[in-house]
């Protein structure tokens, strides 16, 4: 009833609000209706994200900001084909186990030390994160690390008071394979050491964490990435400098940064301090559960087979993607897009939808072979010539929520423009002028990543963005210099359950509490707005020009002045 009734609240608060449009009948006061009225959908998710991104599609035109044409041209961009054609892909990947193959094998790689263990899903993770999306990777990635800790309770009900202990792996151990029935019966009852739950804890929240930082990579890993892209290159269509490359240079640092000490800090936190015995590659200090335990993940990685020719085909997909992306126009060197005689017609969303398109018409039998397509996918195709994926495959993995959610935050930004409400911010923010560059970016960072912990991360950049470029331009700061910081910040909503959907799934296992994401969350906060900060004041100076107010924002700032 509590809930019934907020939502109640939230209701009439905002039909309350229908008036303020009718008092002052500027173009300025209804589109701020119209974006307050938004955002509280948004913060309070009264309605789904979705369908509160839908408001400005029917209110701009009622109080004549945009016409009806005009807003329905907004919610579909360049960036809507990018993410469809990264989506097919990503259903390549998954329809054919190609990130289990990955994950296990870097695993393998690793061991089953307790810190080299959560190093070895967190790289994975990354990985993973760089080109599907977060909430994706880890629904991938955490059914294999829940597997490798059954083991780890299973085995530890045997030799929890042996954990240091170094002991051979018994020929024949059948009733230590760990099954999930005797994981779930031993689940609710105490783990067998305080050092085998606090195992579980730092292995479970390091995956949450590794996807979030993995989105930050590449420009299509999360949607908040998208919004900023697509908001950047629409209000300053000048600037030409947001592309797969420059993102890739700029962030990557970051998140080998991030990776490194968000490792060190869950380690320190839920590990301790000993890395000689957690992190040891020698065989002779190998616990029998950490035998065991290796044993369990190539048993997983035999069960996959021998490469297929299907993951073979996703594996160089993959492969071609990444490197059309890189050399589109690489910056020093001319790209392949010199090669045609009209410029600026090929997108990195060409590249996407093409390669995605492909994987609809290539067939998932090798050519001129009798024999049955990969069974990894658990499924056999009597049809010789089925694809690579199907429209269901697609349509299984699309988030056509985050799509219309984008397309909404292009609306509102439009808005702004056009009713010059972006300007009047921008013009309510100038006693902020007397502060340097980076403090006012520091604000602005603290700021969106302690509202992302109550808002969902799109919502939450789509109502800044066009608050901070305003701020920006008025400030004479080039534009860069806080909405890139800002961008990677909101993805840090790492505290709560309620933060993101990937803390939602590492909460569900039951693993770790809520004071365990909020203490934990706390430090990767820090962690990720000291990196970044440290990113944009150091290798994004030069990287993006960041010392000077550039003519494209110059541009755009005499323009909305007049």
């Amino acid at each position: 009833m509590g809930v019934q009734a907020g939502l109640d609240m939230v209701h009439a608060k905002v039909l309350w609000l229908i008036l303020l449009p009718t008092f002052f009948g500027l173009q300025e006061a209804c589109c701020a209706y119209v974006l307050m009225v938004t955002a509280v959908y948004w913060v309070s998710e009264a309605v789904p994200l979705g369908a509160a991104a839908l408001v400005p599609a029917f209110l701009y035109p009622l109080f004549g900001v945009l016409k009806s044409s005009e807003v329905a041209a907004e919610y579909c961009k360049d960036t809507t084909l990018l993410l469809m054609g990264v989506i097919c892909l990503a259903a390549s990947i998954e329809k054919w186990n190609l990130h289990k193959r990955i994950a296990l094998r870097m695993v393998m790689i690793a061991g089953a030390k307790p810190g080299m263990l959560v190093l070895g899903f967190m790289c994975c993770t990354v990985f993973l994160s760089m080109w599907l999306s977060n909430t994706s990777t880890t629904a991938m990635v955490m059914p294999i690390a829940e597997a490798v800790l059954q083991q780890l309770i299973c085995t530890g009900l045997a030799d929890s008071h042996d954990d240091s202990e170094t002991a051979e792996v018994p020929e024949e151990d059948s009733g230590m394979s760990g099954s999930f029935t005797t994981f779930l019966q031993i689940r609710d009852s105490q783990y067998p050491t305080k050092r085998d739950h606090m195992i579980c804890k730092c292995l479970s929240l390091s995956i949450t964490y590794a996807a979030t930082i993995g989105g930050l990579i590449t420009i299509t890993g999360t949607s908040t990435n998208l919004i900023f892209a697509e908001q950047f290159n629409t209000r300053y269509p000048d600037a030409k400098v947001i592309n797969f490359g420059t993102w890739f240079i700029f962030s990557f640092p970051i998140a080998i940064i991030m990776l490194v000490l968000t490792w060190l800090w869950l380690h320190f936190l839920f590990l301790g301090c000993n890395f000689r015995e957690t992190c040891s590659l020698s065989k002779k200090r190998k616990t029998r559960r950490e035998m065991l335990s290796e044993r369990r993940i190539h048993e997983e990685y035999a069960k996959l087979g021998p490469i297929s020719y299907p993951e073979v085909v996703t594996g160089v997909f993959f492969i071609l993607m990444t490197l059309l992306w890189f050399t589109r126009e690489p910056g020093f060197v001319p790209g392949w897009t010199s090669l045609f005689e009209k410029k600026g017609y090929r997108t990195d969303a060409t590249v996407s939808v093409l390669l995605g398109f492909l994987l609809f018409l290539i067939p998932a039998r090798r050519p001129f072979s009798s024999s049955s397509c990969c069974k990894n996918s658990g499924q056999e195709h009597s049809d010789p010539l089925a694809p690579m994926i199907t429209w269901k495959d697609f349509q299984r993995l699309m988030p056509w929520e985050i799509v219309i959610l984008v397309g909404g935050g292009y609306a509102l930004a439009a808005g702004c423009k056009v009713s010059g409400l972006s300007v009047w911010i921008g013009r309510q923010l100038e006693p902020m002028s007397g502060l340097p560059p980076w403090a006012v970016t520091l604000l602005a960072c603290l700021l969106v990543s302690a509202v992302t912990e109550f808002a969902s991360n799109p919502a939450t950049l789509t109502v800044f963005l066009p608050i901070l470029s305003a701020l920006s331009e008025t400030l004479h700061i080039n534009p860069l210099h806080t909405l890139i910081p800002s961008t990677m910040c909101v993805s840090f909503g790492v505290m709560l359950p309620v933060g993101n959907p990937p803390n939602a799934i590492v909460f569900s296992y039951g693993h770790v509490q809520i004071r365990d994401m909020v203490k934990a969350g706390f430090g990767v906060n820090l962690i990720g707005v000291a990196v970044v900060m440290l990113a944009i004041t150091t290798w994004g100076v030069p990287l993006f020009n960041l010392t000077e107010f550039p003519a494209w924002a110059l541009a755009r700032n005499v323009t909305g002045s007049l």
